[in-house]
């Protein structure tokens, strides 16, 4: 399919975790099969058989959904848990409860997906209490009850799935803490690199506008008209100045790769050039996709002013974003200034931010920009 000017080629779909994660809650549900076996064979009154199998059936229902919101509304794991998760977990408490009666210790089945739900989408305080509660029911349950003991293998695992939900949910928040810190000190960085070049732009602007007043001001009785010409020329490069810092200025606000992906498609659309964009932003982890989002606006700005290009592809994969165009070539477009055209900057950023910078050909013509985690 190809893409014409003014629109953007979206091959991507939707997060595979928002469309497959269920898969991680449902594919439990096969350790239920212990208190459905339970109520099979239970000789509690009916009743009680029945509540047994309705609150089966609402904690299953309830333990898919709410892992499933927890999961895309990004609740838990160091975050506020998602709106409505405590009712959730309470729903899954009573439940369990209500079995015991039709399934006896059996309904100790449902602990390990109480301590999975409470360690992955409430807070650290509910994994530890959970966590310990669990514990301290099944080893109960094991010396306390006639015919106890049989149930220690449940208090094995019970125990070891405390332990490892500890580790990994340590992991999980430590993982996400560090990229925070990788985004922290992306935008830190790039902070400096806008200094720096406001600084230079400014501080080159106003040395010449200096010299062209002090020259003005020599000639304003001697040679008037020079003077004028001279005036006009501070007032041009103020302007000129102002408009430049204002540019780099907007361009650090660009936040977010899918708006840079927009604005690209646009400028380019406004150039006479096709973009075709592959794969989902969500590809890139935030501190990537903020480093992918600044050298794709870079190489944008090289598409339209040196590649005399008609068509563009944006490649968006898991640890690499891909820029190519069909125009001159490193031999006559965007590489022939050396490093100049933004190249080193991109080179610079790259680098900072743990990645591999390339460029070089594209396959058949034009050019090829590829950043590589």
């Amino acid at each position: 399919m190809t893409a014409h000017p003014g629109q953007i080629e979206r091959l991507a779909v939707s997060s595979h975790w928002d469309r497959y994660g269920w898969l991680m809650a449902v594919v439990w549900m096969i350790f239920l099969a212990y208190p459905v076996i339970a109520l099979l064979r239970s000789g509690a009154a009916q009743g009680w058989i029945a509540t047994g199998w309705v609150a089966l059936i609402v904690f299953a229902a309830m333990y898919v959904i709410g892992f499933v919101r927890g999961s895309r509304g990004g609740g838990g794991l160091g975050s506020p848990p998602v709106p409505g998760q405590w009712t959730f977990f309470a729903v899954l408490v009573v439940c369990a409860g209500l079995s015991v009666p039709a399934e006896g210790p059996i309904a100790l089945s449902f602990l390990p997906f109480i301590m999975s739900f409470a360690s992955y989408g409430l807070t650290r305080a509910a994994h530890w209490i959970t966590s310990v509660t669990a514990v301290l029911i099944t080893a109960a349950c094991i010396f306390l009850l006639p015919g106890g003991t049989s149930y220690f293998a449940l208090l094995v695992v019970v125990t070891l799935l405390g332990v490892v939900n500890t580790v990994s949910t340590w992991l999980i928040i430590r993982s996400a803490q560090a990229e925070r810190l990788g985004i922290e000190l992306a935008t830190s960085e790039g902070r400096e690199a806008l200094a720096r070049d406001v600084h230079d732009l400014i501080g080159h602007s106003l040395t010449v506008v200096q010299l062209k007043s002090q020259l003005a001001a020599r000639l304003v009785d001697a040679d008037p008209e020079r003077a004028k010409a001279e005036l006009a020329a501070i007032t041009a490069l103020t302007g000129e100045a102002l408009d430049a810092a204002r540019a780099t200025v907007a361009g650090a606000r660009s936040a977010t790769l899918d708006e840079q992906l927009a604005r690209s498609g646009e400028a380019l659309a406004a150039g006479g050039v096709a973009l075709q964009v592959e794969g989902a932003s969500d590809a890139l982890s935030p501190a990537q996709a903020l480093t992918a989002s600044w050298i794709l606006r870079e190489s944008t700005t090289n598409v339209l002013r040196h590649s005399a290009a008609r068509r563009a592809r944006v490649t968006v994969a898991p640890g690499r974003l891909v820029i190519e165009d069909d125009g001159r070539g490193l031999d006559g477009g965007e590489t022939a200034v050396s490093e100049g055209s933004g190249i080193r900057g991109m080179r610079e950023r790259a680098a900072a931010a743990g990645a591999v910078f390339g460029i070089g050909p594209a396959a058949g013509a034009g050019t090829r920009v590829e950043v590589r985690w």
